[in-house]
């Protein structure tokens, strides 16, 4: 799959992702205002590349701002944070990223026209270190699977969540890489059906086999031993559960149910250690999502309320590892390691 985002010329190259799988478009940003409303409205989704994304609007911030003093300087570029912070409150990738360019931006020394060029070099470095991560992440997990192993995901946590090969598809292509006969059952993933639209676009795309069921199918298809592990991303991992795509929890209780072993593909920069589910806010997007199909077709009548919750918490006590770029862990050995 070609990657999702891109710095060119200066300016940000993202597929559209609102446009798959009919059309493989792309959009450009010049500026990080643009980037923040496409991460708001989902043209580019998935906790590792909009924390990329962020990045780089944030690298797009100095170009604009470089010519001002280095107070001026600073108050803007903590507007284009608080902007791009704010677009999405689940994901840690986010707020990790955007901590990790204002850490160079607040400390720098010099002036900000020679500041801007090394942040646009730390956005880039971000996004191969993406690449990266996710190989391994691949690495690591494609030990897991045995050979004639069908996978069930849920959402989309592949090439198109990241910079490019993904997270929770990640150990699918390492293992298919490494001569195995891997195939992915991909639930639809309500309501804006990522698994469905992405993960069966990318999954195709790249020749790997896959076939798509509706989200209420997963346990049947479990109890009939057609699924023999799970593996799914997550957008934020705390002390005491994985965050991921509304649903998961649903499906991790069948995978414990069915005694099929349930994996977490977790960069380390979705780890938010020191936090409990408490600490956590889910983003509630609009009900729309849920009362019409894609925006194209209303399905509930007019004036009952909907409830757009887009994502679920699932305790640690249905995970059965975490795969991470260091390795795979139960989740209290993660927690020995990295907290």
């Amino acid at each position: 799959m070609i990657p999702s985002i891109e710095w060119v010329n200066n300016k940000v190259k993202i597929i559209d992702q609102t446009l798959l799988p009919h059309k493989l478009e792309f959009l450009e940003f010049d500026n990080y205002r643009g980037v923040a409303t496409a991460i708001k409205v989902m043209n580019i989704r998935g906790a590792p590349v909009i924390g990329v994304a962020a990045a780089m609007g944030m690298a797009l911030a100095t170009l604009e701002y470089k010519n001002l003093s280095k107070e001026n300087f600073l108050e803007e570029m903590e507007k284009a944070a608080n902007l791009l912070r704010n677009t999405r409150p689940t994901a840690s990738n986010l707020f990790w990223a955007i901590d990790r360019m204002w850490k160079i931006v607040s400390t720098y020394p010099d002036n900000p026209s020679s500041l801007s060029e090394l942040v646009i070099e730390e956005a880039k470095l971000m996004a191969q270190e993406d690449v990266n991560v996710n190989k391994n992440i691949g690495k690591n997990g494609a030990t897991l699977l045995d050979d004639g192993d069908i996978v069930l995901t849920h959402c989309n946590a592949g090439s198109l969540a990241t910079v490019q090969y993904g997270t929770a598809l990640a150990p699918v292509r390492t293992a298919i890489e490494q001569g195995k006969n891997i195939s992915v059952i991909a639930d639809e993933t309500r309501p804006r059906l990522q698994g469905a639209r992405l993960t069966a676009y990318e999954l195709q795309y790249d020749n790997i086999p896959v076939k798509v069921i509706s989200d209420t199918s997963s346990g049947l298809i479990m109890r009939l031993g057609k699924i023999n592990k799970v593996i799914v991303g997550t957008d934020r991992v705390t002390s005491d559960a994985v965050f991921n795509k509304i649903g998961t929890y649903l499906v991790a209780l069948a995978a414990k149910d069915n005694n099929i072993p349930f994996y977490v593909a977790a960069p380390i920069s979705t780890l938010s250690l020191n936090e409990t589910v408490k600490d956590v806010t889910i983003e509630q997007r609009d009900s729309s999502e849920v009362s019409n199909i894609l925006g194209k077709l209303q399905i509930v009548p007019n004036g009952v309320e909907c409830l757009n919750y887009a994502f679920d918490m699932t305790p640690f006590r249905l995970v059965t590892a975490i795969i991470t770029e260091d390795g795979i862990y139960t989740p209290q050995e993660l927690l020995k390691k990295y907290k």
